[in-house]
């Protein structure tokens, strides 16, 4: 992140929806943005994780209810409409963040009415698309049907995060967090009650629908003030957008399906139950992959204004975030690690234990994911589309290739090691980019051998030791942190944000 004071003030959330954007944009400039932005990615994370404990839940019921063979079929859905949302959200929410940040009053309500249009046309042509693909692959009536439903959902959601780009915009982590978190609350709920009532695959699938609508329906009185809610399909309008939109937009969705690609492709080509083992360790990394978005998006203004305005700024910037996300990826992958046991069992209990195995080879991808999320945001702030484009595609050949000649013969596994295998090589890819693009952005290596260090001494512990898996957690979690310590490499920053919240000034 930015250099970050002692004595910070605390996050300016939540404020009023009358209050200036102007304010927010002053802040940006200051050093007091960056501990602003690291509390509320601590603040969306803490949240988000809270929504995962919540899934979990609603997992473990929809696989007693639905069976192995069937929680596949409704994760395929979902993962197809995830890769729609890859395609239409694309990069459009991080432009509109960018350009809403730097307009005026008049020129924002314009490009906000150009962003609604884009995307209400983009994400319905894909979800179309979806349906489409779905009835050409077989996957039956139900699951047809299931798809145009999850893309209904689709389309209310994407309308409202767009909306809700004016939020970020001002550092008002509080209500995004607020609203991400009702969303999921409503879709568990739901998805609980009809599992408890034994309802059909089809109904479990519609749900989406009623969640993102009253995640919608609220965040329209927190924008209504700055934004328009009436879209706009002028043509020359929209190209202002899209001719910045449409090559992060590629980006973004290549990496949406080359992380879902090994789950589509297994749909096809293996057995229903060997899907469902990869579907059920699949579950709990896509919720976890996330969770590098969040934190790092959080600082995306600051690198904006930085690439901008102060170059040293923006060096500094990306140079601690490549290290946060490496710290903090490695800590993730740890608890998953010792604790893939009891996660695959709290939500598919003894009759998935074969994806234990699973969870824990696709595991370690996730310290690839926030290294590559690290190094993929300073080089789209300095417009290297091309290349970051490239890396994305060749993750995706990879991940394509390699579970088509894996997964026959390994089922599962041999999926999970395609997804190891394209995240890693994406990450190593996107830093070495960086490290070109921005010479200046220090990336030490070092920092990757102390990391490594300590994360595996403290799994080697957690794996070793002869108690519950979350005790285990606890332990490596301890050693780790404590081997950081030592070594003098704990992040600093974790002491800083307790600081600010503990010592809160008014601004």
């Amino acid at each position: 992140m930015n250099p970050v004071e002692s004595d910070v003030p605390a996050m300016p959330e939540p404020q009023a929806p009358g209050e200036s954007v102007h304010e927010a944009r002053d802040l940006l400039d200051t050093q007091e943005a960056g501990g602003a932005a690291l509390r509320g990615s601590v603040l969306r994370t803490g949240s988000y994780v809270l929504g995962i404990l919540l899934s979990l839940v609603s997992a473990r019921v929809l696989i007693e209810h639905l069976g192995v063979s069937n929680f596949g079929r409704y994760t395929t859905v979902v993962a197809l409409v995830t890769i729609v949302s890859g395609f239409t959200e694309g990069g459009l929410n991080s432009i509109v963040l960018r350009e809403f940040a730097t307009l005026g009053e008049e020129r924002r309500r314009e490009m906000m009415a150009s962003a609604i249009g884009i995307r209400l046309i983009l994400t319905v042509v894909g979800v179309a698309l979806a349906v489409a693909f779905a009835a050409l692959a077989g996957y039956g009536a139900t699951m047809v049907a299931g798809t145009a439903l999850a893309g209904a959902g689709l389309v209310l959601q994407l309308l409202q995060s767009t909306l809700s780009t004016t939020l970020q915009a001002q550092l008002r982590f509080g209500w995004v967090s607020a609203v991400e978190m009702l969303r999921q609350v409503v879709n568990v709920g739901l998805l609980v009650a009809l599992a408890l009532a034994g309802a059909h695959l089809l109904a479990l699938l519609a749900v989406a629908v009623p969640a993102s609508a009253v995640s919608l329906l609220v965040t329209i009185p927190l924008v209504l003030r700055y934004t328009s809610l009436r879209p706009s399909f002028h043509a020359a309008r929209w190209w202002r957008l899209l001719r910045e939109t449409v090559p992060w937009a590629v980006i973004a969705a290549v990496s949406i399906v080359y992380f879902r690609v090994a789950l589509v492709l297994m749909s096809l080509i293996s057995s229903a139950r060997q899907t469902g083992y990869f579907a059920t360790s699949f579950r709990i990394t896509e919720v976890l992959v996330a969770i590098p978005v969040l934190v790092i998006s959080a600082a995306f203004p600051i690198l904006a204004r930085a690439e901008r305005e102060d170059s040293a700024r923006f060096n500094f910037a990306s140079a601690r975030i490549f290290e946060l996300a490496l710290f903090a990826g490695t800590w993730l992958v740890l608890c998953l690690e010792v604790g893939a046991a009891f996660a695959i069992h709290v939500i598919a209990g003894g009759r998935a234990d074969p994806s234990i195995a699973v969870l824990r080879i696709q595991g370690p991808a996730l310290i690839a994911s926030f290294v590559a999320v690290a190094c993929g945001y300073p080089l789209l702030m300095r417009r290297r589309y091309r290349e970051v484009l490239y890396a994305n595609l060749l993750a995706l050949a990879i991940s394509a290739v390699l579970t088509l000649s894996l997964a026959p013969s390994l089922g599962a596994r041999g999926a999970a090691l395609a997804a190891l295998v394209a995240e890693t090589g994406l990450a190593i890819g996107q830093a070495v980019m960086l490290a070109r693009a921005a010479p200046g952005v220090r990336l030490r290596l070092s920092t990757i051998a102390v990391v490594a260090l300590a994360g595996g001494a403290a799994v080697a512990l957690g794996l070793a030791l002869p108690v519950h898996p979350l005790i285990g957690v606890a332990a490596a979690s301890a050693v780790y942190f404590a081997a950081l310590r030592l070594l003098g490499r704990f992040p600093p920053e974790v002491r800083e944000v307790i600081a600010g919240w503990a010592r809160p000034l008014r601004r």
